[in-house]
C-alpha cells in the first residue's frame, strides 16, 4: 500500500474519529480492497499522524466487522460476507418499501421538486461515467426518502446493517452502468408523483432486488473479495 500523503485531517478536531471515518469510507467504497493488509505505520504516514489514533480507528473498524486484527500477523480488510449482504438486502427491502408508502402519504410539490432535482444530478453522474459520485447520490436519495417519510432515524439504524450490501453495490456500480439504477429511481419517483403507494412499493422492491441479479457476476469477477459464497446457490 502506498504511503502517499492524503488530504490532511483537521487539527481542530479529535484525530481518531476523523481517521475512522476516512478509513471506513475507503473500505466501504472498496478503495481499500477486501482481504488487503493495512499497516498502522503506513496509514499513520499517509495521514501524517501518530500510530495511536490509527490503532484506535482500527479497533473501531474491527467492532464494525470491517477489519480483522490478527496478533503477530497484522490488520486485514474483512472480506464481504455474501450471506450478510443478502440479509441486509432482505431487511432493507421490507423497511424501505414501507417507507416509500409513507412518502406517498406525505407528498408535496416541494418534495417532488427535490426528488426530481436529485434525479437530474444522478443523470449527470451517469453521463459523466462517475459511478462513485452516483453512489453518493444514491445514498442521499434513499436518506431523503426516509426524511420525507418522517422517519429519518431509520437511515441511521440501517447504516451499520447495510455495510456489506453497500460494499457490494459500490463494486457493482463500477462493473455495470448505474444507468439502470437511475431508471429504477425514476420509477419510484414517478409512482410517488402519481400518489400510487402500491406502485411505489413495487418499484422500490424491484430496485433493491437488483443486487441479487448482480451479485453472482460480481463474485465471479472478484472471488477474493468474498466469503461464504456457497449461499449463492440458494438465490
Amino acid at each position: 500500500m502506498s504511503t502517499t500523503t492524503l488530504t490532511p485531517l483537521s487539527l481542530e478536531n479529535a484525530v481518531s474519529p476523523q481517521l475512522h471515518k476516512r478509513l471506513r469510507d475507503r473500505i466501504v467504497s472498496c478503495e481499500l480492497a477486501p482481504g488487503q493488509r493495512i499497516s498502522e505505520t503506513e496509514i499513520a504516514a499517509s495521514y501524517e499522524v501518530s500510530r495511536q489514533p490509527v490503532r484506535e480507528a482500527f479497533i473501531k473498524l474491527a467492532e464494525e466487522n470491517l477489519v480483522s486484527i490478527r496478533p503477530q500477523r497484522g490488520t486485514f480488510i474483512k472480506r464481504i460476507s455474501v450471506s450478510a449482504a443478502l440479509t441486509a438486502r432482505f431487511i432493507r427491502e421490507a423497511v424501505e418499501a414501507d417507507l416509500v408508502r409513507s412518502v406517498v402519504d406525505n407528498v408535496t410539490p416541494e418534495l417532488i421538486a427535490e426528488l426530481e432535482s436529485q434525479l437530474a444530478l444522478q443523470q449527470k453522474a451517469v453521463q459523466a461515467s462517475a459511478p462513485d459520485e452516483f453512489m453518493h447520490l444514491d445514498e442521499s436519495f434513499h436518506k431523503s426518502l426516509a426524511n420525507y417519510a418522517r422517519s429519518p432515524e431509520v437511515s441511521d439504524y440501517l447504516e451499520g446493517l447495510n455495510l456489506p450490501m453497500t460494499r457490494v453495490r459500490n463494486i457493482s456500480a463500477r462493473e455495470f452502468s448505474p444507468g439502470k439504477l437511475l431508471t429504477q429511481h425514476t420509477a419510484i419517483v414517478e409512482a410517488i408523483k402519481k400518489g400510487n403507494a402500491k406502485s411505489a412499493d413495487k418499484a422500490m422492491r424491484a430496485h433493491l432486488r437488483e443486487i441479487k441479479k448482480d451479485l453472482p457476476q460480481v463474485v465471479a469477477t472478484y472471488p477474493d473479495y468474498f466469503e461464504d459464497t456457497e449461499v449463492l446457490t440458494e438465490i
